[in-house]
């Protein structure tokens, strides 16, 4: 009878720690949360306003559009997708041989000018040589006049002669006048310009000194050190048309971060604070950065087509300004342009 007493005891009791152990688990339970919650506060409460962050971020860099300043059919291509290329270096070229003899015409054209001025040359001294011989005439003219002007005086000779030895005078002086006008107007032909040269001539030689440079551009070098992209559209037979983008050449250096932060928060972002970036084609590491710009207008101020909200359905929409960012930390591998990141500015600095 005792030992039933004693199981039933020890029923008794396991049976009252159950109800126990269950109140300190709801008790542990209805604790924690409120306790979470606190905590949860507490972190924002004092991180709260220190930093301000967006996810709408790429990164950019310059990006050089290579445009032909020749039209001209694509002979070589000298380099392939994503190929690194120094400044200088050689991309394209375009056929030569359209330009090549424009500078043969050129050249023959320079020479045409110059033989031509050398023809004027020698009809300037010929025109001076008859102005020359005009004077002698004219002198001759003149002393048979007087002549005969003395003889009628005293007698010995007609008015026949006299009168023709007047004609002879005037149409003497008439000749030297057309032969003075002559030179001159030979002369001028030979005018020089402000260079000391003739027109024509430097007319002719600017055309050369153009063909040449035609020539040259057929060449099409890279503007800046960088990476080659849009290449695969490029190939031998291809029409460039002038100052069309025929391929592009992504700067190597210089990337920023063009983070757009929403109107709201602009109020801490100033120039200079210091930020933090992660990039998604770089997970698992944070790069150091600062603020080296805020955009005057926003993305759809700048738009093609930029939103007109002076309309009776308008809707309020918070708008995207961009803030540029600056890395600080050099990424081991390359970045790639337009990619996405995430910025966060320390406003508290």
């Amino acid at each position: 009878m005792n030992d039933m007493s004693k199981i039933a005891a020890g029923d008794a009791v396991e049976a009252a720690d159950v109800p126990m152990s269950r109140r300190f688990g709801r008790l542990a339970i209805m604790l924690s949360v409120p306790l979470l919650l606190v905590l949860v506060g507490s972190y924002f409460w004092l991180t709260g306003g220190k930093t301000v962050s967006t996810d709408n971020a790429q990164v950019n860099a310059r990006v050089v559009q290579v445009s032909p300043e020749i039209a001209g059919r694509v002979s070589d291509v000298f380099v392939t997708e994503n190929q690194h290329v120094r400044k200088g270096d050689l991309l394209v070229r375009l056929d030569p041989i359209p330009y090549q003899i424009a500078l043969m015409q050129a050249d023959a054209a320079v020479g045409n000018a110059q033989l031509s001025i050398t023809q004027m040359e020698s009809n300037f001294h010929a025109k001076e040589a008859d102005t020359q011989k005009s004077v002698s005439d004219v002198n001759l003219a003149r002393d048979t006049f007087k002549r005969q002007q003395e003889l009628l005086a005293r007698g010995f000779t007609t008015h026949a002669n006299y009168d023709a030895a007047k004609a002879g005078l005037a149409a003497a002086e008439a000749e030297q006048a057309s032969a003075r006008s002559s030179a001159e107007s030979a002369q001028a032909m030979l005018g020089r310009s402000s260079g000391g040269g003739h027109p024509q001539v430097e007319a002719a030689i600017a055309m050369r000194d153009k063909a040449k440079y035609d020539l040259k551009r057929t060449e099409i070098r890279a503007p800046i050190d960088g990476i080659v992209s849009q290449t695969d559209k490029l190939a031998p037979g291809t029409m460039a048309m002038q100052m069309l983008p025929l391929i592009n050449v992504v700067s190597a250096d210089g990337y920023w971060i063009d983070a757009n932060f929403k109107e709201t928060q602009l109020a801490t972002i100033k120039i200079g604070q210091r930020a933090d970036i992660t990039m998604d084609a770089i997970p698992g590491k944070t790069f150091a950065g600062h603020v080296i710009g805020i955009g005057a207008g926003t993305g759809s101020q700048f738009s093609v087509l930029p939103a007109q909200n002076a309309t009776g359905n308008w809707v309020k929409v918070t708008q995207r300004v961009p803030v540029r960012v600056a890395l600080d930390d050099k990424p081991e591998q390359p970045l790639v342009a337009g990619s996405s990141a995430h910025v966060t500015v320390h406003v508290a600095d």
